[in-house]
Order: structure tokens, then sequence, then C-alpha cells
């Protein structure tokens, strides 16, 4: 840490010194513009940026199938909009992983290919994308989900249960651009700026979007469990609905406690979401008693259903105490 001393020139203009050494890093010197973004009671300070457009690349010489993905998601979520992936020559199996990193991503499209590489870009206006509209879309399709994947179970219906499955790609996708606005935040004041969100709030919704991409997969994975399922015991199947609207409940009290305008409000959706997480545990409890007299392979199944709608009322409560914390005063 350095420190420095404001200055009055002209009479009524403040004027302060920069470090020497993290300007000739940043390639700051005479006449460069820098961009200065109040917070509160601080002033960040950085270079002005030539372009909006981050272009990187990565050799995928070495990687191939889910690592080679993996890589591509990587990089988009890390905020670059143009990627160039490079090999001494693109194989088959790679293009193929190249496209389904593409599809899983919202907004980016192959740009070109040559025999030694691939460019993809995201097409989207990252000024133009909202944290909140993506989380709030995350809940919908996530509560929407479990929802589904229990009546698929009830009804043995396995044309939900497969709709169930294909929709978690949905989320997947969304939790993916969330992950990214928020990077991008962290990286530079200027995308906090023209979010208007401040930074605390985006890790809160951050924090948030990654328990709704969970519970997401516990309904893939109840509907997953149901397509194997035959019909299930009329006091079990009411057991389960009757958790589920548990679980639902503090999912909805926790999301609205999240999105809360005023902090009595949030407080009073967070506390009530928290108050009934701890009334879950008895009614799993009750549950798995009725599965005691079934048959094992059926009750062990029915037994991880019950344990993913519980975790799935578990990643409400994390959710409001999210909330709490963000409707909480700040220092």
């Amino acid at each position: 840490m350095e420190t420095r001393k404001v200055q009055v020139t002209g009479g009524s203009t403040y004027t302060v010194s920069l470090p020497k050494t993290w300007a000739t890093e940043n390639g700051v010197s005479a006449g460069t513009t820098v961009e200065c973004y109040p917070e509160d009671d601080s002033l960040l300070l950085t270079p002005a940026s030539e372009t909006d457009r981050q272009e990187g690349t990565l050799d995928v010489s070495d990687l191939e199938g889910e690592r080679l993905t993996r890589a591509v998601m990587t990089m988009y979520v890390s905020g670059f909009d143009i990627i160039r992936l490079e090999a001494t020559r693109i194989t088959t199996d790679q293009r193929r992983a190249i496209r389904d990193a593409t599809q899983s991503l919202v907004g980016v499209e192959v740009l070109e290919e040559t025999t030694d590489s691939v460019v993809i870009q995201d097409l989207l206006d990252s000024s133009e994308l909202s944290i909140v509209n993506a989380v709030s879309r995350m809940r919908l399709i996530a509560q929407s989900m479990l929802e589904d994947a229990v009546i698929a179970l009830i009804e043995n219906d396995d044309d939900i249960a497969h709709d169930v499955i294909e929709r978690d790609d949905d989320v997947d996708r969304l939790w993916l651009v969330v992950s990214r606005i928020f990077r991008a935040t962290l990286r530079s004041p200027r995308a906090a700026e023209e979010l208007g969100v401040p930074r605390e709030d985006c890790f809160d919704y951050h924090s948030s979007a990654r328990q709704l991409e969970r519970v997401a997969d516990h309904a893939a994975k109840i509907s997953n469990l149901a397509l194997k399922l035959e019909e299930i015991p009329e006091p079990v199947a009411e057991g389960l609905v009757a958790l589920h609207e548990d679980a639902f409940d503090i999912l909805e009290k926790s999301m609205d406690a999240l999105f809360a305008d005023e902090a009595d409000e949030a407080n009073r959706f967070g506390h009530a979401a928290r108050e009934a997480v701890l009334e879950i545990d008895q009614h799993t409890r009750e549950i798995d008693d009725k599965l005691r007299d079934l048959e094992p392979v059926q009750a062990q199944s029915l037994g991880l259903i019950v344990d993913s709608l519980s975790r799935s009322a578990d990643y409400g409560g994390n959710i409001a105490e999210t909330a709490l914390q963000k409707a909480a005063p700040r220092p």
C-alpha cells in the first residue's frame, strides 16, 4: 500500500499523484485517460480500455472430450468474448467437443474453422445482460423442474420426466451466464457500473444461483429415478407430495427475500424460510419410516428421492441466509 496527500490546484481542483510502479505496469503515462468509479466511500480507478472485446487463445493439443468442453466453458466464464482454439491439427473429436461446448453456452457461435484452429465468439452484448433477470429465470425453471419431477414420479409419466431432464441444460446455461457476469464485475468496475447492481449484491445473486443450479440437478436426479420406478404406494406418494410442497415453499420464500426491495420484507421472508427448514427433518423421518416395509431396491430409490427433496429445501435455506445477509445493515 502507498499513501498520497490530496493537493489543491487552481484554487478548487483536488489532485493526487499515482504510484509510478502501478502506472508503469498498467501502461499509464502522460496523456493516458483513466476512468474513475465512485463506490460508496471508495473511488476505483482504472486505465480506459481501448476495446470492449476480450480475446483469448488456448492450446488444445492435449485436450479432448469433456476436458476440452470444460476448458472452453472456463474461457467463457472468465470473460473472453473471442476464443481462439489452436492445435497442430484439430481432430474430428475435438471439433465435436467444441460444438458441444458452444451449444451449452448462451449466445456463443463458431466464427471460423481451419485445419489448425477454431474461433468461437460471444455474440451477446455483455452490457445488455442482467444478472437479476438470469437468476429470476433460473428460479422459475428450477422450481418448475422440481414440481414436474414429483408429478412424473407420482403419475409414472416418462414424458414429463424426460422433459425435466432436458430443462436441466437450460439452468446450466444460465448458471454459466451468471458466473460470467459476476466475474466481470470483480475484474472491472466498468462492468459493475453498466450492470447497475452493486458488486456485493452480485455476489449474493451468484451464490443463490449456485443453489438453484443444485436444485435443478436434484430435480433431474428425481426424474431419472422416476423413469426406473413403477407405481409407488399411496402413503409414500402423499408424503413425497407434502415434502415437495414444503421444499417449494422454502424456495419461494427465500427467493422473495432475495429480491425484496425493503429490508423488513427480506427479513420476514428470510426468517420464515429458515424456520421452515428446521421442520423438514421431521417430515423426512416420517417418510423414511414408510419405506421400511417396501422392497429394498424400491425403498433405496425412494430414499434417494426423499434426500433430493430435503437437500432442495436446504438449498432454499442457504438462499434465505444469503438474503438475510444482503438485507443486513452495511458498515
